[in-house]
């Protein structure tokens, strides 16, 4: 009969104990380390990109909101003159000139909706669009004519605003800066501008143009 010395093989060497070494584990800590660390810079350059494109989108989404209420306010000018206070017929239907302190232009448009079905209540609506702290904001009245005392209802369209200008395409295909074209005030000031092209300046993404029609 054969006696094995515990620690030792049939050949008569001494077995390796099992398990790792101290080195070997802070080797296989270290490795570890080092994957965590990159994957916790990898999920954060995701988060930050994601927070990006999400800003940007909403970026996008407020510009194309702006803008098509300004298609809308254009394509629905209604020739309704402005009374003021004493009934006196004061502002023109469009008004884009110097006349409007810190308001780039006014108008009177039509189809105002009354969804909740308030009764008295016009479809005419007298709107305008001003720049102020870098923010371009579109205010309106209930009503058309000037009422003692009655501010407008103002809401933010868009921040970081550097400047907002419009140009407007007479009946002759030139751009004028203002409206009524000063050369012509009275003749047009019924009238409604052929184009109008919005020109803004964003602090983030530079000049951005865009060219409405108007319809007649």
């Amino acid at each position: 009969m054969q006696y094995r010395i515990p620690g030792r093989s049939r050949t008569g060497k001494r077995r390796k104990p099992a398990g790792f070494t101290l080195l070997e584990l802070l080797v296989a800590m270290g490795i570890f380390a080092v994957i965590g660390a990159m994957a916790l810079g990898g999920l954060n350059a995701v988060v930050d990109q994601t927070t990006i494109a999400r800003e940007q989108m909403d970026r996008l989404n407020r510009l194309q909101r702006a803008v098509r209420l300004m298609s809308s306010d254009f394509n629905s000018l209604a020739p309704r003159f402005v009374r003021d206070e004493l009934g006196t017929a004061r502002e023109g239907p469009l008004l884009a000139d110097g006349r409007l302190f810190g308001v780039e232009l006014r108008l009177t448009r039509g189809s105002w909706p009354n969804p909740a079905g308030l009764p008295h209540r016009g479809t005419l609506q007298r709107v305008q669009y001003r720049l102020e702290d870098d923010k371009l904001i579109r205010e309106y009245w209930p009503v058309v004519d000037h009422v003692l005392g009655q501010e407008p209802r103002s809401e933010e369209l868009l921040t970081g605003v550097n400047e907002f200008r419009l140009l407007y395409l007479d009946t002759q295909d030139e751009w004028q800066a203002q409206w009524p074209p000063a050369q012509n005030a009275t003749a047009v000031a019924s009238q409604r501008p052929r184009a109008v092209r919005v020109m803004l300046d964003l602090q983030d993404w530079g000049p951005v143009e865009r060219l409405l029609e108007v319809a007649q």
